[in-house]
């Protein structure tokens, strides 16, 4: 990312990365987590699961940053992200 001017703490501040995990299972397919995330990292899967609902799956595993905007926001309770390394 090119900033128009450096944060005096750009060198410090390490910006975190999340690993996203989906129980299929539990997922309604309401769109929630989707709609919500805020770097877009997840799509809607083309498959069904045992309810027929479609799901969510992880399009871009390195933009995930563990916001947890998505697990917060889960009625089902289907999806939860763990921060890992830095």
């Amino acid at each position: 990312m090119k900033f128009w001017r450096v944060p005096l703490d750009h060198d410090e501040i390490k910006i975190p990365h999340g690993e996203i995990t989906i129980i299929t299972a539990r997922c309604k397919g309401c769109e929630i987590c989707k709609t919500y995330c805020p770097r877009d990292v997840l799509t809607m899967s083309t498959a069904f699961n045992a309810k027929g609902y479609h799901y969510p799956e992880v399009a871009r595993t390195d933009g995930c940053v563990a916001c947890g905007l998505c697990q917060i926001m889960c009625p089902e309770f289907a999806i939860y992200v763990m921060e890992i390394g830095s």
